[in-house]
């Protein structure tokens, strides 16, 4: 390709609202240009990058034996009722109305559409396992789109579905496409940390995130030497119940009412009582919006229910996980209730809640509250606590969970050695939806005796945008993006100091040769100084530059490796040789890394 004929309108400044380094440097090498806030259009450049991450994605699927669909972008809303997540999936979700007043979505995700269509042709176990993917466009409604591709409305995904007789196939599918994220990031040139996560909107019984290294990352990853990683939305840490347990208290003494004039916080507590956070119950009323309840009987959709308030018990010293709270819940989204709300709950002033005569909504405890003693806690009225509160004699919670959120520091729950945190960037996610899709939208199929079973059903995703940007934050400098070869637009750029005469001849030749042996050439024909085609060309990062010089010629042109620096000169009648022969080695390594 000759530059002259391309559209590569690069930026020598860097746009004000452009933050990270791959949202300045997507922008300044002309790879994206912005169309509205979260809406990004692709030049021909960042295309050409952008299909070969499509392209590894597809070459892992195959290898794995995963088929790829090409459904509608805009589906029917009835899919979604189908499934209860039209009322629960949230804000996000972008919905419309066509002509005759029926519901339509625009695909944040497509577990619906996948499930309906595999349902329709789904008879027997023999058709089963069956896995499916796509890549294709989604829209969410981020409220706070930002940092470029990296958290746009729109963006491109591959979401694959699969389907299976039991849990012991659906593990082994979960498996290998846990094997294929690995390689495909590995392909792209990323470094990627897997981590427990939490299903979320989603659904399901277990998921693992694949997730990249940022300082801008909207992930809070707790890791342990020992290799234990999860996001901070799932994380658990070894108890540490006996640290809770007030050494000086007499569990036989019954809850008494004291006085804390004006005294609502824990610190204000702590203080007043000559005490430790440790000892404290807190109880924090929320509000959970768009929780699933059980089916009634006659249906197997789950209830919906608007919203309803839940009273949640802590130790003092901890904060309440809300995406944990959210899955035990089942909810849309939990958040603290207002103002109003907690004082018409409680019937006292914000900062005196507690557990003990509350009855007016269910109570749920964090673990660690189950292990106190002698506990103080709120005493629903005006400045006033209760002290030697027994959990279990003075309170009995409708649910108990692990709700607390893990920080830097705490017990590992693998090994015991103390925690810490990274922020991160989710790339991948895999998950073992179960039975959540197939039992609400009646998918069924004949085993071999005959029975009608339920297929229990996987879903796995890679954000294409996000992959590319990271890429860019993990390989560049600062002249620019530093590609690894798989995923470069061009592999080699041919750059002669001037386009004309004995350089020009030996340009095309060595041109016409690299193409000849299948290597991805970009041309720079342009009649601009050789300062500006250098900076282009480390710009936008192309890894390999032939640079074709009248000093060195007729003999000579220059091979410089963009990554290293390194510039060495090379026969003119071998260069595209040399050059071929390094790309098909650093192509080759790549595919051979496990």
């Amino acid at each position: 390709m000759q530059m002259s004929k391309t559209w590569m309108p690069t930026l020598r400044d860097v746009p004000a609202d452009a933050v990270i380094v791959s949202h300045k440097l997507m922008l300044r090498s002309g790879m994206i240009r912005k169309l509205s806030n979260g809406l990004y259009a692709y030049l021909p450049m960042g295309l050409r990058s952008f299909r070969k991450v499509e392209n590894i994605i597809r070459e892992e699927m195959d290898r794995i034996g995963v088929l790829e669909l090409k459904p509608t972008v805009i589906v029917p809303g009835e899919l979604w009722k189908e499934s209860g997540r039209f009322e629960t999936f949230g804000a996000g979700m972008l919905c419309a109305k066509n002509r005759l007043g029926a519901d339509l979505v625009v695909s944040p995700t497509a577990e619906e559409v996948f499930t309906h269509l595999v349902r329709s042709e789904l008879s027997s176990y023999k058709q089963l396992p069956l896995t499916l993917y796509q890549i294709n466009t989604k829209y969410r409604d981020e409220v706070r789109p930002r940092y470029g591709v990296m958290r746009g409305r729109e963006f491109m995904m591959f979401d694959a579905y699969s389907y299976h007789t039991d849990d012991g196939s659906l593990d082994a599918t979960y498996q290998d496409m846990a094997r294929a994220y690995r390689r495909i990031f590995k392909r792209c040139g990323l470094t990627v940390i897997a981590v427990k996560a939490d299903t979320g909107a989603m659904g399901g019984t277990g998921s693992e995130e694949f997730m990249v290294e940022s300082e801008v990352g909207d992930n809070t990853l707790i890791l342990c030497s020992c290799g234990y990683a999860a996001n901070v939305e799932k994380a658990s840490c070894r108890p540490d119940w006996e640290e809770s347990q007030n050494a000086a208290g007499n569990r036989e003494k019954r809850p008494e009412r004291i006085a804390t004039p004006n005294v609502r916080t824990i610190e204000e507590l702590t203080s007043f009582l000559k005490t430790t956070p440790k000892a404290f119950i807190k109880t924090l009323i929320y509000q959970a919006s768009n929780v699933e309840a059980e089916p009634k009987p006659d249906s197997s959709v789950p209830e919906i229910i608007p919203r309803m308030h839940v009273a949640v018990l802590i130790r003092g010293d901890l904060d309440v996980n809300e995406t944990k709270l959210a899955a035990l819940l089942k909810a849309s989204e939990v958040e603290l209730a207002s103002n109003e709300d907690v004082e018409r709950i409680t019937n006292a002033p914000v900062g005196f809640a507690g557990p003990v005569g509350l009855s007016s909504v269910k109570v749920i405890a964090d673990e660690t509250v189950m292990h106190m003693h002698d506990a103080v806690t709120g005493a629903n009225a005006g400045d006033t606590h209760l002290i030697h509160v027994e959990p279990g004699r003075d309170f009995v919670p409708f649910r108990v969970a692990d709700l607390r959120v893990v920080k830097t520091g705490d017990a590992c729950i693998s090994c015991g050695k103390p925690l810490y945190e990274k922020k991160g960037n989710e790339l991948g996610h895999i998950f073992k939806l179960g039975y959540k899709y197939t039992e609400s939208m009646h998918v069924t199929y004949l085993d071999e005796n005959g029975r009608e079973q339920r297929p229990t059903m996987g879903c796995y995703g890679i954000g294409v945008d996000r992959t590319l940007a990271s890429i860019i934050e993990e390989h560049h400098d600062d002249d620019g993006i530093i590609w690894p070869v798989s995923v470069a637009p061009y592999h080699v750029a041919v750059v002669p100091i001037q386009f004309e005469g004995a350089m020009k001849a030996a340009a095309l030749s060595i041109t016409a040769e690299l193409e000849k042996l299948g290597v991805e050439v970009l041309l720079d024909d342009r009649e601009e100084r050789p300062g500006v085609k250098f900076k282009d060309m480390d710009l936008i990062g192309i890894p390999y530059k032939i640079i074709v010089g009248e000093k060195n010629l007729p003999a000579n042109v220059e091979l410089k490796d963009r990554k290293t620096g390194t510039v060495r000169l090379v026969p003119v009648g071998e260069a595209a040789q040399i050059a071929a022969a390094i790309i098909k080695d650093e192509l080759s390594l790549i595919l051979d890394r496990e």
